[in-house]
């Protein structure tokens, strides 16, 4: 990808989305002094136009160019995506994008370009710790912290980032944003729970992808009974209510689900807890501990966290117990470990402790 002129004299490059929170990021560096770039992504189909990047970029005062990473997107997010609903999981595409394109393919040719920073519209800080070594922390706003998708982050890497809503919270943003006079695109969602889907399902968006979708089979319970059967394993997820039309005295709820028998398993809420969770692929935001660990342990976005111990075969992996027993444990899931407000690192949840 050629190098663009603007970027090549950029002291930070600005993942510019087309929103509002990135938008501020980089009105606030270029307040600093700092000579700023926005770079948008295009990943897929959809996102803001061309024309109101341009009027954006134009009310910033900052030069702006697109880069096209549509096959990084489909290679690594889309294919993982739909890989993992097939194997009967619930997949995180936020965290794994984040770690692979935004701090990933796109940091590569920020890197190469000889641009020192990237910045972003997270909610989340940096700050140094006790060694002087760099510690990602909540954003100041906890009703919308985002430190949860930065998991995955490589450890050397955080020198080079900037988040300057860190400290603010949304509605001191948009505030400002209002403040600047900023465009809005009418046909842009400021917030998208899966920013590549943005009309229908996720199924209808996997039937697509993909042309087929998986063969339908049994719902049993948690002893073997057949209570029904499903419409595919991609149409279920661990926690589900909605949607099983299973007839019951109280409640079904999806408790697991067997891609080696084709099964979705149902039961009653007091079946749906577990005392814990196998976690693979640990990332560490800090020195990899060894052995035993107490942390907060957040096992999807907007969970409160529980205080978990955790016994480690190795830094990658090993088990989560719980202080008391949590609901809706997903393999295939992200968790987060924490200390107070302080982000160690995270795994992915490959299956639950019963």
């Amino acid at each position: 990808m050629p190098i663009n002129n603007s970027l090549a004299r950029a002291q930070v490059a600005v993942a510019l989305s087309g929103g509002m929170d990135s938008a501020m990021a980089a009105a606030l560096l270029r307040d600093q002094g700092l000579k700023v770039v926005g770079v948008h992504l295009r990943l897929a189909a959809g996102g803001p136009s061309r024309e109101h990047l341009e009027a954006l970029a134009q009310g910033l005062g900052i030069p702006w160019l697109e880069m096209d990473l549509r096959a990084d997107f489909s290679r690594q997010v889309l294919e993982y995506f739909a890989g993992e609903y097939s194997r009967g999981r619930t997949p995180n595409p936020c965290v794994r994008c984040n770690a692979a394109i935004k701090f990933g393919r796109l940091w590569y040719l920020l890197h190469e370009a000889g641009v020192p920073y990237l910045a972003t519209g997270h909610y989340a800080r940096l700050e140094p710790g006790e060694d002087g070594a760099l510690e990602l922390r909540r954003g100041r706003d906890r009703a919308k912290d985002q430190s949860y998708f930065l998991q995955r982050l490589p450890r050397e890497l955080l020198p080079h980032l900037l988040f300057p809503l860190g400290e603010m919270t949304k509605q001191e943003v948009r505030g400002r944003y209002q403040d600047l006079g900023l465009p809005r695109a009418e046909d842009y969602r400021e917030s998208q729970e899966l920013c590549f889907i943005p009309n229908g399902s996720y199924q209808e968006f996997l039937l697509e992808l993909k042309g087929s979708l998986g063969e339908p089979g049994e719902l049993v319970d948690c002893r073997g009974r057949v209570l029904g059967h499903h419409r595919g394993l991609e149409h279920y997820t661990v926690g589900q209510r909605r949607g099983l039309r299973v007839p019951a005295a109280a409640p079904y709820y999806v408790v697991e689900i067997r891609p080696e028998s084709n099964q979705v398993v149902l039961g009653y809420k007091n079946e749906l807890f577990s005392s814990g969770l196998r976690a693979t692929e640990v990332n560490w935001l800090i020195e990899p501990p060894v052995g035993e660990l107490t942390a907060l342990a957040v096992i999807r976005y907007r969970h409160p966290g529980v205080t978990a111990r955790l016994y480690l075969d190795n830094p990658g992996e090993g088990r989560v117990i719980f202080e008391t027993p949590q609901t809706a444990v997903a393999p295939g899931q992200a968790v987060a470990f924490y200390q107070e407000d302080r982000l160690l690192g995270g795994g992915w949840i490959e299956e639950r402790v019963k």
